[in-house]
C-alpha cells in the first residue's frame, strides 16, 4: 500500500514543481517590479522603522512644506512631518483594513453562496434577489451608507467595504457551487450514501473555492481604493493617523504650492493596486497553463 501511495505523492510534488518553475519562467520585468513593490510593502507592515528614520507624527518646524530632498525624500507636510514616513507607516492602516474587508466579503459571501446553491428553492430565490439588489447599488456608495450606519473609523470603514463586496462573492460562489453540484462524481457520491454535509465538505466546497480565491486578489485592490476613498471623504481613519486616503485629503489644500503632498500618496495607492493585480493575473495565467 505504501508503494502505491508513494508514486502518487511523487506525481503531485512533480506537478507542483513544474507549476512553480513555469510560473517563474513567465515572470517578466514588470512582474519583478511588482514583486519588489510588494516586498517593500511587506517590510512597511512588519518593520516600518527600517525604511525611514523619522516617525509618522514627528514634526519639524524648521522644514515645513519642504520640497523633496536627500533628507526628506518626498518632502514634508504643513507641520513638517516627513511624507515618506507617513506613507510607510500609513501602509499598515490601509493594507490591514483592506485585508479585513476581503475576509468579511469572502467569509460571508462564501457562506451565502453555498447556502443558496445547496438549499435551492425559496432560500436560493431570496438570497439571489437580495444579491441582485445589492449589485444594483454602486459599491462605494453602499460602503458609505454602511460606514455612516456603523460610525466613522478605520475598522468600521473596513467592515463597510467588506459588506459592499459580499454580493459579488455570493454570486461567484453560488455559480461555481451549482456547477460542481451537478457534476457526475458529486451526484454519484450522494447516490452511494454520502451525507449532504460530507458531499459539501468533501466535494462541492473544495472544487468551488478556487474561483472565489481568485476573486479575492481582485477585490483586495478594489478594497484599497475604496478604503482610501472613505478616508479621503472623512469616513475612515481620523487625523493625525497616517492613512493613504487621509494623506491625499490633507494635501489637497496645498496642491498648487506643494503638489508632492497629493502626488506621493496617490502614486503609492496606484502602484500598490497595480502590483497586486499584476501578480495575481500572472499567477492565474500560470495556474491555467499548469
Amino acid at each position: 500500500m505504501t508503494a502505491d501511495i508513494a508514486p502518487g505523492v511523487a506525481s503531485v510534488e512533480a506537478s507542483r514543481g513544474r507549476l512553480v518553475r513555469g510560473l517563474a519562467a513567465r515572470l517578466g520585468v514588470l512582474d519583478h517590479v511588482a514583486l519588489a513593490l510588494l516586498l517593500v510593502l511587506a517590510a512597511a507592515l512588519v518593520a516600518p522603522a527600517l525604511l525611514t528614520p523619522f516617525g509618522p507624527l514627528a514634526a519639524d518646524k524648521a522644514h515645513i512644506l519642504a520640497a523633496p530632498s536627500a533628507q526628506h525624500w518626498l518632502g514634508t507636510d504643513y507641520l513638517g512631518r516627513d511624507v515618506w514616513s507617513r506613507i510607510v507607516y500609513g501602509a499598515r492602516a490601509t493594507l490591514l483594513g483592506s485585508a479585513v474587508a476581503v475576509v468579511v466579503g469572502l467569509v460571508v459571501g462564501t457562506a451565502l453562496g453555498i447556502l443558496a446553491a445547496t438549499a435551492g428553492g425559496v432560500v436560493d430565490a431570496v438570497i439571489s434577489r437580495v444579491v441582485d439588489a445589492l449589485l444594483s447599488i454602486p459599491g462605494l456608495l453602499l460602503a458609505m451608507v454602511v460606514v455612516v450606519s456603523l460610525g466613522f473609523g478605520s475598522l468600521n470603514a473596513a467592515i463597510a467595504v467588506g459588506v459592499s463586496s459580499v454580493a459579488t462573492f455570493t454570486r461567484v460562489m453560488r455559480s461555481e457551487a451549482l456547477t460542481v453540484k451537478n457534476l457526475t462524481f458529486v451526484e454519484a457520491s450522494g447516490h452511494i450514501g454520502g451525507r449532504p454535509r460530507y458531499v459539501l465538505r468533501r466535494h462541492i466546497l473544495p472544487n468551488s473555492f478556487s474561483a472565489v480565491l481568485s476573486l479575492s486578489s481582485l477585490q483586495f485592490g478594489i478594497a484599497i481604493l475604496w478604503i482610501s476613498a472613505l478616508s479621503f471623504l472623512g469616513y475612515g481613519a481620523p487625523p493625525p493617523q497616517p492613512e493613504w486616503g487621509l494623506l491625499v485629503s490633507e494635501g489637497r489644500q496645498y496642491i498648487t504650492s506643494s503638489s508632492w503632498l497629493v502626488i506621493a500618496p496617490s502614486v503609492a495607492i496606484a502602484l500598490t493596486v497595480w502590483a497586486i493585480n499584476r501578480l495575481s493575473s500572472t499567477a492565474r495565467m500560470g495556474h491555467d497553463h499548469g
